[in-house]
């Protein structure tokens, strides 16, 4: 009724559709200047007509519509499943392990896909030659990184927060070194390229028959997820807390902990190491609908792809005909934002302490 404020439970939902539509808005709006500027300018216009006459079966003959559809349009799609991935991914660890600086490379997944997709590029030229050997190698790099991380934070059947980031730090470290290794003795300047789309993170090798892996990741982990919303909300009362409302912490973590960590692995894989998405997005989100999780998550991974299309085309235009890794854009943004976190979490505890 008018004049009569809304009840907590419908203004948290009026403001997360609110939310809701205006980031569908922009990601509108960033897909068709994603599919628009580059290279080749192709007025919006034009744009959606070619999107538009090719979603009915009528797609046009000629140069602009073959760049729309088979050239730009997988890579918006790859960076919009990479960038929703990895802010839920950032999202869920964050509650998982309470702290509001974790985020999906806390786990060392980057420097695993990278240290795995390295060795194929410099030593395996044959595997590398198949097509697929490189991303399997960056999957299954990161995987192993995972699986280590996991294996050192579990000890006798508990896993603790602090377990978790130390373990996560030491596997980045020795990855990390490791890449730096190979990289020094890798004599061919392509190979060293290629090294650096790993290492730095690009979304230019996006190809329609890759898509298929990455979206199943994001579309069944995301639902998962969703459906564990109420248990990641009983993280937030604490161990104790959570413990008295039910909650088998020790198990409920592992388990959400594997099937973020498959997500993160399939991303990664695809996309190189692309840093900080998954800090900043969740607490933007955070911040526009609150802590909880049915309505924050798919914030999370609107917020995500929005943002990872934008640090796209940035990454594409700001420096043409040249192209950035899209990871340097993300990191130039997410650094300052992280010591923005870091002085806002030191002062809390000064506060607190």
């Amino acid at each position: 009724m008018a004049g009569e404020p809304a009840p907590p439970e419908s203004r948290v939902r009026l403001r997360t559709g609110a939310v809701l539509a205006a980031l569908a808005a922009a990601f509108a709006v960033s897909a068709v200047a994603g599919l628009a500027l580059g290279p080749v300018r192709i007025a919006p216009d034009r744009v959606l007509d070619i999107v538009v006459r090719g979603l009915t079966g009528d797609r046009p003959a000629g140069a602009f519509a073959s760049i729309v559809w088979d050239v730009r349009m997988p890579r918006i799609l790859l960076g919009a499943v990479v960038g929703a991935g990895l802010a839920v991914a950032g999202t869920v660890l964050q509650a998982l392990v309470r702290n509001q600086l974790a985020d999906p490379f806390l786990l060392g997944a980057s420097s695993g896909a990278s240290a795995g997709a390295v060795l194929v590029i410099v030593f395996g030229t044959a595997a590398a030659g198949f097509g697929m050997g490189v991303p399997l190698a960056a999957f299954a790099g990161s995987m192993a990184a995972l699986v280590a991380v996991y294996a050192m934070a579990r000890r006798g059947g508990t896993m603790t927060t602090g377990r978790l980031v130390l373990a996560g730090v030491a596997v980045q470290y020795i990855l990390s070194a490791l890449t730096s290794l190979v990289l020094v003795l890798a004599a061919h300047p392509d190979q060293i390229r290629s090294v650096l789309f790993w290492t730095l993170g690009g979304l230019g090798g996006a190809r329609w028959d890759e898509l298929a892996l990455p979206t199943i990741a994001l579309l069944v982990g995301g639902a998962l997820l969703l459906t564990l919303a109420r248990p990641l909300d009983l993280l937030l009362a604490g161990e104790e807390g959570a413990h008295t409302l039910g909650l088998d912490t020790g198990r409920f973590r592992a388990a959400v902990f594997v099937l973020t960590s498959l997500v993160i692995g399939v991303l990664v894989a695809c996309s190189g190491a692309i840093g900080f998405v998954g800090l900043m997005v969740p607490h933007a989100a955070r911040m526009a609908v609150g802590a909880g999780h049915r309505a924050l998550l798919p914030v999370a991974a609107l917020g995500g792809a929005v943002f990872l299309l934008l640090a796209d085309l940035i990454a594409r235009t700001a420096a043409a005909p040249e192209e950035i890794p899209v990871g340097v854009v993300t990191a130039l943004v997410g650094g300052p934002f992280f010591l923005w976190m870091l002085r806002r979490s030191s002062r809390t505890e000064g506060v607190t302490g």
